[in-house]
């Protein structure tokens, strides 16, 4: 399968799934999880690793699995990137707190019927590493296969979440108007389907553009991935050689804002837009709104196109611990590090979600009852709970009620979230309940 169609389904993040029950009636077989370590199976171990040990870009052995449980933590020596900064301010101090009762929480998957514990649902998860705060502390961390505390790890569509942030913050001093169409802002979309969407519209997922991201793959997907970057060439001239060469090419289809339409595209016309009402780089942008004022461990990184342009849908690569930090940040109503670093207003209008019946209308079938705004999850359940998600099983999850958040990367050969969902989120509210029963 080919590296663009792969990545349409981490872009999808939770495409629709007919089937629920990702849990069998018997106990979860952990064997295959085990056997696909990576360090076990040493891929790119030695100097210079055997043949049939390499992980490479150009025969797109990376985005196959099990290879993928290496690359996902070594993505910068397969992709170009550019590096989100910093900063000089002190790294902020994270408590630790260890609670190893969390092991043996208990949950039953949805769909299923026999309780598994946390620390198997972690192996059956493929789980590459995890951080849980609880009021602000490190009460659970571990790092499994090729992943450790400071190497970063590619979050996929949880990039997502980081960039409707910035657009939301963007709106909120006035600089970008979210019922002003595209195209005052990029007037090289205006011929596009993008054209007289609002930003509104596109943060939202509403926007009504002629852009399937399909297992079956299409002229306009293999397009995508070309200039991205993301896929081989076939030929010099196999379409644009870049993102924003590649974006005005996107047509219109049907009405704006009748339609929940998850759409990566969406992410990368926000990214363009922030470049230009900014004058800077969206990773520039990022660094110095967000990334440099956490007290982060370490650089996070953006892959970038062949015009250097960051891919704002899918490729931001972090340590776990810094994306803890911004899930606590969020929980914080955006103070965080001794500082109001976004807006509480901007949380507060994220927290309130978006619209609920378009969003059920699309079909998410382990997700019901939940809404979608400025390029976050919703649950709307008693706990307030929502999420930042990528492919393959990367998450932030924020439980305002238990003041808890999970930070979680994986490498699952499941690369829809709707069938890792019925293992994950009740094991995130398992441990969130025993948590406010036994603080």
């Amino acid at each position: 399968m080919s590296i663009t169609r792969k990545i349409a389904i981490a872009s999808l993040v939770c495409l629709t799934v007919s089937a629920m029950a990702a849990a069998a009636e018997t106990a979860v077989d952990l064997s295959q999880a085990r056997a696909s370590d990576p360090v076990a199976l040493g891929w790119m171990a030695g100097s210079p690793p055997a043949a049939d040990k390499l992980v490479r870009y150009e025969d797109g052995s990376y985005f196959r699995f099990p290879q993928t449980r290496w690359s996902f933590s070594h993505w910068r020596e397969l992709r170009p990137t550019i590096a989100v900064s910093h900063g000089r301010a002190p790294v902020s101090a994270l408590t630790s707190a260890p609670r190893p009762d969390l092991d043996a929480v208990t949950f039953v998957p949805i769909g299923g019927t026999v309780p598994m514990t946390w620390a198997d649902s972690l192996v059956a998860n493929y789980t590459d590493g995890i951080v849980v705060l609880h009021r602000g502390k490190i009460v659970y961390e571990r790092y499994f296969g090729a992943l450790s505390d400071d190497r970063p790890h590619i979050a996929f569509s949880v990039t997502k979440s980081f960039f409707g942030i910035l657009a939301a913050m963007l709106i909120n001093e006035g600089v970008l108007d979210r019922s002003e169409k595209v195209a005052h802002y990029v007037p090289e979309l205006a011929g596009s389907g993008y054209g007289d969407a609002t930003i509104g519209q596109v943060l939202d997922m509403t926007a009504s553009v002629d852009f399937v991201e399909t297992y079956g793959g299409s002229p306009m997907m293999d397009a995508y991935g070309y200039a991205m970057g993301a896929e081989l060439r076939p030929f010099a001239g196999s379409g644009p050689r870049s993102l924003y060469g590649f974006l005005p090419k996107i047509p219109k289809q049907g009405t704006h804002g009748n339609q929940f339409r998850y759409r990566t595209p969406n992410v990368d016309v926000i990214g363009w837009v922030i470049a230009r009402v900014t004058g800077k780089s969206p990773a520039v942008v990022l660094s110095e709104r967000l990334w440099g004022r956490i007290g982060a461990e370490g650089d996070a990184y953006l892959q970038v196109d062949e015009a250097g342009a960051p891919l704002a849908g899918f490729s931001l690569n972090v340590r776990l611990r810094d994306l803890a930090r911004f899930g606590e940040l969020m929980r914080l109503n955006g103070r965080f590090n001794g500082a109001q670093i976004v807006p509480a207003a901007v949380v507060e209008d994220i927290r309130h979600g978006g619209d609920r019946n378009l969003f059920q209308a699309a079909g998410y079938t382990t997700l019901p009852g939940w809404s979608y705004h400025n390029f976050w999850w919703l649950s709307h359940d008693d706990h307030g709970v929502y999420m930042a998600r990528g492919i393959h099983g990367q998450a932030i999850y924020i439980d305002p009620a238990a003041q808890m958040v999970i930070a979680q990367f994986e490498s699952n050969p499941n690369a829809l979230l709707g069938k890792i969902d019925p293992t994950t989120l009740p094991a995130y509210r398992a441990v969130a309940d025993h948590l406010m029963a036994h603080p």
